[in-house]
C-alpha cells in the first residue's frame, strides 16, 4: 500500500566539477528535467524542484513542474529542504524525499520505497538506503561511505573507514572481503520527516560529523533515528563528472 509523500529536487546551478549541471543536455532534455521525469513516475502527491538560479526555475516552469526558490547561501542539500518545508508550509508529519538533482537514472520505485520505509517506522526522522559491497578495493575506499545497522535495521553508523571491521579475518589477509561480513555501502537517498527537517538547521554540528565530512551523522549525534532499507544491488549513478555525463546519454541515446 502506497504512502502519501512529497519530493524536493535541489538543483544547485555552481558545480566545482560541472558548471550548469542541471541545464546540461541528456537526449534533447536538460538533466533536471530527466530527473523530474523519474521523481514524477514515482507517485507523489507533489514535485517540487527547489533551486537559487533563475535560468533552471525558467526550464522548469516551461516544462509544466513546479519550482520553488530558494536562499544562494545553504550549506547543505538538507538545509535547502528545510526553506522548503517551511516555506510551503508542511506539517511535521509530512514525508519528504529529497532526490539529488544529478540523477537522472533514479528508478522511481527506488524513491517510493524510500518513503515507505520512513513511514514503516514512526519513531525515526529520517530512511536511507545501502546494498552489500562485495569489492574489498570500495571496503577500503574511504569515497564509499559505509554503514551498519542494529537489529531494528536502524543506522549504529555511517563512515569512510571499512566497518564493520573483522579483526580476525583481516589480520590474515585483506584481499578479500570475509565471508558474511555485513558490508554495506550507503546510498544517498533520504527521505525525511519536515518536522526534523524545520530543526535541522537549529542543530549544533558534530565532531564526527565535521572529521567524517558527513552530514547524517548530525541527526545521529543529537538522537534521531536513521531507518536503513537494504538494496539487492545498487542504483545506477548519478552525474559527478564528465565522464558520468557521457555514460548517462549513453543510457538515454539507446531508449
Amino acid at each position: 500500500m502506497s504512502v502519501p509523500f512529497k519530493i524536493v529536487i535541489p538543483a544547485r546551478h555552481s558545480s566545482s566539477r560541472l558548471p550548469g549541471k542541471p541545464l546540461l543536455d541528456i537526449a534533447g532534455k536538460p538533466m533536471v528535467l530527466r530527473v523530474l521525469d523519474r521523481a514524477v513516475q514515482a507517485g507523489a502527491d507533489e514535485v517540487w524542484v527547489a533551486t537559487d538560479h533563475s535560468g533552471i526555475a525558467e526550464v522548469v516552469e516551461a516544462a509544466g513542474g513546479k519550482v520553488i526558490l530558494t536562499s544562494a547561501d545553504h550549506p547543505s542539500g538538507t538545509d535547502r529542504l528545510a526553506e522548503v518545508a517551511t516555506q510551503l508550509g508542511w506539517a511535521d508529519d509530512t514525508l519528504v524525499v529529497n532526490v539529488q538533482g544529478d540523477e537522472p537514472l533514479i528508478p522511481p520505485q527506488l524513491i517510493a520505497d524510500a518513503a515507505a520505509a520512513l513511514a514503516a517506522d514512526p519513531a525515526a526522522a529520517i530512511a536511507t538506503a545501502c546494498h552489500p559491497l562485495e569489492s574489498v578495493d570500495e571496503f577500503f575506499n574511504p569515497n564509499v561511505v559505509k554503514v551498519v545497522m542494529g537489529a531494528d535495521g536502524r543506522a549504529l553508523y555511517f563512515s569512510r573507514a571499512p566497518i564493520p571491521w573483522a579483526r580476525d579475518a583481516f589480520a590474515a589477509d585483506r584481499s578479500t572481503l570475509p565471508a558474511g561480513l555485513p558490508a554495506f555501502r550507503h546510498i544517498g537517498l533520504y527521505a525525511y520527516r519536515a518536522g526534523f527537517l524545520k530543526r535541522y538547521s537549529t542543530l549544533a554540528a558534530s565532531p564526527l560529523e565535521q572529521w567524517e565530512a558527513l552530514e547524517q551523522l548530525r541527526a545521529m549525534a543529537h538522537g534521531f533515528p536513521i531507518q536503513v532499507m537494504v538494496l539487492d544491488h545498487a542504483p545506477p549513478a548519478g552525474v559527478d563528472t564528465a565522464d558520468d555525463l557521457e555514460r548517462v546519454r549513453r543510457v538515454f541515446d539507446l531508449t
